[in-house]
């Protein structure tokens, strides 16, 4: 596929007549085909996250999952807050839950566009509504080093907090640091 069409992408909130759409999503990762299928809209309604479906062409290509959390700032972390005189041991975040791409539209771009979503929401958080200084999510480690999801946001600056080789390894981005990785 070529570049995006951004005229043919809709990104909207799911719903609770979308059961037949997701559950014709095809992912790699079964934890995140089951969490979209069996989770997302219950997570909704019960207002513990929101869980944004992408359409290029009317084809679900992806979602992207949201929620409140703080990072614990502690190490280097802290050394560095510490210096511009931010004395709190936590700092207000969005949480990258959930972000995956259907196995048919991998390293298109979409991806990044999710990923925009979730940047461009802080964003509005801090500016609008009130503190979030950083984006946080668990990135999947998978031994297939083209599906593991730590290089990919290591591309938008994503730091590590803690390493880790199996399961999961919990990442951040300073959002008043990274304007120039996402186009508003």
């Amino acid at each position: 596929m070529g570049k995006i069409d951004f005229s043919k992408l809709i990104i909207r909130l799911i719903r609770k007549n979308d059961t037949k759409i997701i559950s014709d999503f095809s992912t790699y990762e079964k934890d995140l085909k089951d969490f979209l299928v069996e989770n997302s809209i219950r997570d909704q309604e019960q207002f513990i996250s929101k869980t944004y479906l992408l359409f290029y062409n009317n084809n679900l290509v992806g979602y992207i999952t949201l929620l409140n959390d703080s990072l614990r700032v502690k190490g280097p972390l802290r050394t560095i807050f510490l210096e511009k005189n931010i004395l709190y041991k936590t700092l207000p975040a969005l949480k990258i839950g959930r972000l995956a791409i259907d196995n048919n539209y991998l390293r298109q771009g979409f991806g990044r566009i999710l990923l925009e979503i979730a940047y461009n929401s802080a964003n509005k958080i801090c500016t609008d509504i009130s503190g979030c200084r950083f984006l946080t999510l668990d990135a999947k480690r998978n031994k297939d080093s083209k599906k593991d999801s730590i290089h990919f946001y290591k591309q938008f600056n994503f730091n590590v907090l803690k390493n880790r080789l199996k399961g999961t390894t919990p990442m951040y981005l300073d959002i008043k640091l990274n304007k120039k990785y996402f186009t508003s």
